[in-house]
């Protein structure tokens, strides 16, 4: 996460803003209480699957981080999905359109939101607004405004300044709540206690707070906060209701009953740390890469905090047939030099190693775990009368098979400022990628028989 910084040559700028760390910022929680949880404008995910259960395709997205180059990858995905028509049930239907959810983090979550607010419009300017725009020149020169050292607005807060003008306009979570949209679910890592939280209401829920009149500008913030370059996202944990049944703990329990292997103990001892009031009364965001990078624990957590995956359908209505998750992974293998000399590598260049060797683990195991989970959530599903099938279709750049072609995408860094030739690939490779992949033939051809 640190080696744009070095590759675009802006260690100064860095060394600045690690010194101007010392200084005081104070975060402005924007979030509001609430007495009683039930009483919330409901951007939740089973509220979510109650109004969007008419199709018996359930179809998720992961976006994984990594700057501008997740968010270019998985926009040239978003693509392939609109110009990719099927006829399914006697009529043509674009595949975008049968997307129900995107679980995204860090640079990921830039497509996620804004498609969720402007729909279409995605394809007419976002390449505009963000994908070429060099948001990282403007970050550091904020950064560098003198007027701005000692303001207790942290540099996440002039982060935010221009994606609500300029991405987000403002927008809340309640305007993502379309009928005509996926839901989008934005993802954060608690700094202090290492917790996947999910921008939904079931995890605000548990800070007696509701979800639907936060900023979504924060919460991409929030997803994309780099910890050091970023101040993290602060929200206020409320005290004003103390009944964990209300908070959906016990669903949460229930949930865990049928799914030991899946460790939810850990996550339920976690959640329930939001519970001590006078502990944590205040809670620190930071980027969602740092807990998953991939999007994708984090929907087998919001699944079982939402009551398992029976979620997907109301109870009174058959199952759907088809269990879909489009994972679009933008990390890279970095080609560091530090092998061809005895000199003492950098602390800058023993971090980026250190992490990517951390986050390629993580991922390898996030993505078994979840290519197992799918398969369990489609058998868990299935009827006699109604079979499920579980599709996993995985479009991540380490697939491209041509070396050269696999260098140019290495050496594109983790950063918010790309040159039109690697967003132009990027894009490109998106839509490349997901064309060939074996899985994604096979589900075009499933739905296409049904």
């Amino acid at each position: 996460m640190t080696n744009w910084i070095v590759r675009e040559k802006l260690l100064p700028g860095l060394l600045l803003l690690l010194m101007l760390a010392g200084c005081a910022n104070y975060g402005t929680p924007k979030n509001i209480e609430i007495p009683d949880p039930r009483e919330a404008d409901r951007y939740s995910l089973h509220d979510w699957s109650e109004e969007h259960s008419d199709s018996d395709i359930r179809f998720i997205l992961t976006f994984s981080g990594g700057g501008t180059r997740a968010a270019a990858l998985s926009y040239g995905v978003m693509k392939e999905l609109r110009d990719t028509n099927i006829n399914y049930k006697g009529r043509p239907v674009r595949l975008l359109d049968e997307v129900d959810y995107i679980s995204s983090v860090s640079g990921g979550s830039f497509t996620s939101a804004y498609y969720g607010l402007h729909g279409d419009g995605i394809f007419e300017n976002y390449e505009e607004d963000f994908l070429r725009f060099n948001l990282q020149k403007h970050l550091v020169l904020r950064a560098l405004n003198p007027f701005l050292w000692f303001s207790k607005n942290g540099r996440t807060e002039s982060a935010i300044k221009y994606y609500q003008k300029f991405l987000f306009h403002d927008a809340t979570f309640a305007d993502m709540i379309r009928p005509d949209r996926p839901m989008i679910i934005i993802n954060a890592s608690d700094l202090a206690y290492g917790i996947r939280f999910s921008f939904i209401q079931e995890y605000f829920d548990l800070l007696c707070s509701e979800l639907s009149s936060f900023p979504v500008a924060d919460a991409v913030a929030a997803s994309s906060a780099v910890p050091v370059l970023f101040n993290p996202i602060v929200v206020a944990n409320y005290d004003t209701c103390s009944d964990m049944n209300l908070l959906g703990t016990k669903r949460l329990h229930d949930a865990a009953k049928r799914y030991e292997k899946q460790n939810l103990p850990v996550l339920i001892s976690q959640l329930e740390t939001y519970d001590d009031k006078d502990k944590r009364k205040f809670v620190h965001f930071v980027d969602g890469g740092i807990t998953d990078n991939l999007g994708l624990r984090a929907v087998s957590d919001i699944m079982a905090v939402s009551g398992g995956p029976e979620v997907f359908y109301e109870r009174n209505e058959k199952p759907p047939r088809h269990v879909v998750v489009l994972m679009v992974n933008a990390a890279t293998e970095t080609n560091e030099d530090m092998d061809l000399s005895n000199k003492e590598p950098s602390a800058i260049g023993v971090v980026g190693a250190v992490t990517n060797l951390q986050l390629t683990r993580f991922d390898t195991d996030s993505m078994l775990l979840t290519r197992r989970m799918v398969g369990e959530w489609a058998n868990e599903l299935s009827t006699p009368e109604q079979p499920v099938k579980a599709h996993f279709i995985d479009v991540s750049i380490q697939k491209i098979k041509h070396p050269e072609t696999l260098e140019f995408f290495n050496s594109i860094p983790t950063s918010f400022s790309l040159n039109d030739e690697q967003v132009d690939k990027l894009i490109e490779a998106g839509g490349k990628l997901l064309r060939d992949d074996p899985g994604f033939q096979q589900l075009l051809v499933d739905l296409s028989n049904n």
